[in-house]
């Protein structure tokens, strides 16, 4: 294991070679992940349910000495992996365009090889039945949330960006009620607020329907439905090719069970658009 490893990309390596008490103690740890050095090995153990030795042994297997040694690791502060972290490993050089181009494209099979269509049409229903429909992204996910919004709102009223910058966001999630959805999206470099937001509107009965590049977090026990679209590992600034991809199939997904409510929707847009003659013709 390589110190440029977060705690977070230690257990996801490893996650689905765990045996049952490894997986309790890493969702504890992955739970509480923001104050783990107020946890001693023992109060870990008893959260996870778990025998002291099985938490030495777990921190053994993520690549620490001991518990002493993940407990340094994690005052050090160690972050996410930015963009001058890579830099400072990679050099500055840009790959050729071809294998850039290669890499997103393993980005885009590797999301085909775990989407099912069984899991798209759930969300889609969820996005169809939702009394209101709210978006949220913070910083890298901002791009993806505003895109999704931006493409849903085309098909249905009450499509709102949560995070949309005018600094309201009390007033909107106290607006969330059961029948809601939130549709989140969860990649890294993540924010804390992120993790606040969809408590807060999980705890008001919305639904969550979550994309991100975690196999395992703090939110995936709250998602009904989650999709993992794997960022690229190897380039400086991580790639969202998989996440825009899916969010136009979903959207997709979601029309097909709306054509005539949708298409009337998508027509009255379309006039005002010629009412308003905003936009430029094609070339």
């Amino acid at each position: 294991m390589t110190s440029a490893l977060t705690l977070r990309d230690r257990i996801q390596d490893q996650y689905g070679a765990l045996s049952g008490a490894d997986r309790k103690l890493a969702d504890v740890v992955l739970a509480r992940e923001k104050d783990l050095l107020a946890y001693s090995a023992t109060e870990l153990a008893a959260l996870a349910g778990v025998s002291k030795a099985s938490t030495a042994r777990f921190f053994k297997r993520l690549g620490f000495a001991d518990f002493q040694a993940f407990r340094q690791h994690q005052r050090q502060g160690a972050l996410q992996p930015s963009p001058l972290s890579r830099v400072a490993q990679r050099g500055m050089r840009a790959s050729r365009v071809q294998h850039h181009i290669a890499q997103d494209a393993q980005q885009l099979k590797a999301l085909a090889d775990s989407l099912s269509d069984a899991s798209v049409q759930q969300a889609a229903k969820l996005l169809l039945g939702a009394r209101r429909i709210w978006v949220v992204g913070y910083r890298n996910g901002y791009m993806a949330a505003f895109y999704a919004q931006a493409l849903l709102s085309q098909l249905r009223a009450e499509v709102h960006l949560l995070n949309e910058g005018s600094g309201e966001d009390a007033e909107l999630l106290a607006e969330i009620q059961r029948g809601d959805v939130l549709l989140a999206m969860d990649f890294r470099r993540r924010t804390r607020r992120l993790s606040q937001v969809v408590d807060i509107a999980c705890d008001a009965g919305a639904a969550l329907v979550l994309i991100s590049d975690a196999r395992v977090s703090a939110l995936t026990a709250r998602a009904q439905a989650q999709f993992i679209c794997p960022h690229q590992g190897e380039a400086i600034f991580d790639s969202y090719v998989g996440a825009i991809s899916l969010i136009n199939y979903l959207a997709t997904a979601t029309l097909a069970h709306l054509p005539r409510k949708a298409r009337a929707r998508m027509a009255a847009i379309e006039q005002i658009h010629a009412r308003l003659d905003d936009l430029e013709p094609p070339l």
